[in-house]
């Protein structure tokens, strides 16, 4: 049974800062910054911002293009998550990519949220930011 994940940013009045980002993800710090560097790098458009929602009483980073969102950001102790949503013409896509066959075949057996999908990585490795970039591509491509 996996063990579920504590979110770190509860507290309504505590906006996370980079610094207090940084002291919870702690040598995940690398992998944070690479994939924000790779989208100042690439997609000069893009931009994030942290707000709370009610509904999971948690802070998530919200990284979008104009109006369109590329993904999602929670962090946990020692890791972050980042979560994608597809909609289904992104099927073809996905499964054409090279992303490792356990993301693909996630994607194509996930459970639907109406016509979209998620696709969710814990990053805990340099093989995990790969995968977001890769994702990020996709995303940001996808009509």
């Amino acid at each position: 049974m996996e063990e579920k994940e504590i979110l770190v940013f509860s507290d309504k009045d505590i906006k996370p800062s980079e610094d207090l980002i940084f002291s919870k993800i702690g040598d995940k710090k690398i992998l944070w910054q690479k994939i924000m560097k790779y989208l100042s790098d690439n997609y000069k458009d893009a931009s994030g911002s942290w707000n709370y929602y009610n509904d999971g009483k948690q802070w998530l980073f919200k990284m979008v293009q104009k109006k369109k969102t590329i993904f999602w950001i929670a962090v946990m102790d020692g890791a972050f998550r980042v979560t994608f949503y597809f909609s289904d013409n992104a099927e073809p896509v996905i499964l054409a990519s090279n992303l490792p066959s356990a993301v693909r075949d996630g994607f194509k057996k996930g459970k639907h949220y109406g016509k979209i999908r998620a696709i969710s990585t814990k990053v805990t490795k340099e093989t995990d930011a790969e995968i977001i970039i890769k994702l990020i591509d996709i995303k940001t491509k996808i009509k």
